[in-house]
């Protein structure tokens, strides 16, 4: 599994010889998100000679996508936007990379491994191999309206390879000048996404030129809002994309700082310090107007096409949710225990005392949220794992990463809010 990565702008990444077995030439990679178990891996490589490899099987199903440069798989030459996929234990023809070439590189399924052939006719695929070769110049395709775009129209695609068995594909995707999502989603399966143009804001960071992002399956994440010039990004999940919307979403954690605090270490005997984390605590508007303008024109779709949506508002503004949470949960308390005839429901906008000896119980509703064997099937022990989910299964509860492994991000806003 891949640890969450979100977001890193690729000029944070060391440089490391590229790992291209049985191929002639010099490169080096910049190792995006790599999977310890199995080999699998998204890279950024920069030809700095000509480079070129025989025919041959891969041991990972394989893909290579033109930032910049050209590529000649098999006598067919692409620049720009080039895509060639092959698929594991599949024979493929030779490839030569043009010296200065700048692509992205994926393995999944896999390791680098490289089997060399005399020769493409007489080579045969491995006996669990299954799909064909593709290879597509996505400049000369056309843009598909997306068809479940989210809250508002205005995103893209471009589909470079679906596997009909499980669902994993890669496609381009682009976001217009002013689509915007108002709402925190996760999904059955990975996301990972580079940014190829443009420029993008959301809760865990900016996407721009350069930045990269994987993101296991469950991982909440959202309030996208689009900037001039609108964004694109080559993105890839191991399986179809179910969007589970969240709103009104918050998180709070804190507690008692026993020998700290602001100042530092405090050794000495002291009353404990209250430490905590939630935008309510540390609020300061790091979204702009236009993040707000945007949001609120998503939030407005939404009403005008007859969903139930909650407004929006900048997250550490307003009401506290937390504490309406808890402040809803001790009134069911007090009324199951009378609580002095006070019985109408109200939204808490005003004071009033409640009593302490309340003892609310939140119930349990994980068992009630999480798929059937989140607790005994194969994965078990990793909640990011891909979840096999159809229509009809219990919705797997979301993991909340408020804080995911990241370098120097790229952006104005926290993570934080989740």
């Amino acid at each position: 599994m891949r640890p969450h990565v979100e977001l890193i702008q690729e000029d944070d990444y060391v440089w490391h010889a590229a790992e291209l077995p049985a191929g002639e030439g010099r490169a080096s990679e910049r190792r995006l998100s790599v999977d310890e178990e199995d080999g699998s891996s998204s890279l950024r490589v920069d030809f700095h000679t000509d480079w070129g490899r025989g025919p041959g099987i891969h041991h990972a199903n394989t893909e290579y996508y033109v930032l910049d440069g050209q590529i000649d798989y098999g006598g067919r030459k692409i620049g720009k936007g080039g895509y060639v996929y092959a698929p594991k234990g599949v024979p493929t023809d030779y490839l030569k990379i043009a010296e200065g070439t700048r692509l992205l590189h994926y393995r999944e399924y896999g390791d680098a491994g490289f089997d060399p052939v005399e020769s493409l006719g007489g080579a045969r695929s491995w006996a669990e191999a299954r799909e064909e070769v593709i290879v597509i110049d996505s400049e000369a395709m056309n843009w598909d309206a997306v068809p479940n775009p989210g809250p508002m129209p205005g995103l893209f695609i471009k589909y470079l390879h679906v596997d009909p068995v499980t669902g994993f594909y890669t496609r381009l995707v682009h976001a217009q000048e002013g689509w915007s999502d108002h709402r925190l989603a996760h999904h059955p399966c990975y996301e990972e996404a580079y940014t190829t143009q443009g420029l993008m804001e959301y809760n865990f960071g900016t996407l721009d030129l350069g930045t990269y992002f994987f993101r296991p399956a469950r991982v909440k994440h959202g309030h996208f809002t689009t900037m001039e010039g609108g964004a694109t990004w080559l993105l890839r999940s191991d399986g179809e994309l179910a969007n589970w919307y969240t709103q009104r979403e918050w998180v709070r954690w804190g507690g008692d700082g026993v020998n700290y605090g602001p100042a530092g270490l405090q050794e000495e005997p002291h009353p404990p310090v209250r430490w905590s984390h939630s935008t309510h605590d540390l609020a300061t508007p790091w979204r702009s107007d236009e993040d707000m303008r945007q949001m609120t024109a998503s939030w407005q779709f939404q009403i005008d096409q007859g969903q139930d949506n909650s407004a929006v508002k900048h997250q550490g503004t307003g009401a506290d949710p937390s504490l309406i949470a808890i402040l809803k949960a001790m009134d069911a308390a007090n009324l199951q225990g009378g609580h002095g005839g006070h019985d109408h429901s109200h939204d808490h906008a005003h004071d009033h005392a409640h009593d302490e000896s309340a003892t609310p119980d939140w119930g349990f509703s994980g068992r009630e949220v999480e798929h059937p064997d989140e607790r005994t099937g194969t994965h078990a022990h990793n909640w990011g794992t891909r979840v096999d989910w159809k229509d009809g299964d219990p919705i797997p509860a979301p993991i909340i990463s408020s804080l995911p492994v990241r370098s120097r991000s790229r952006g104005r806003w926290d993570g934080d809010g989740m």
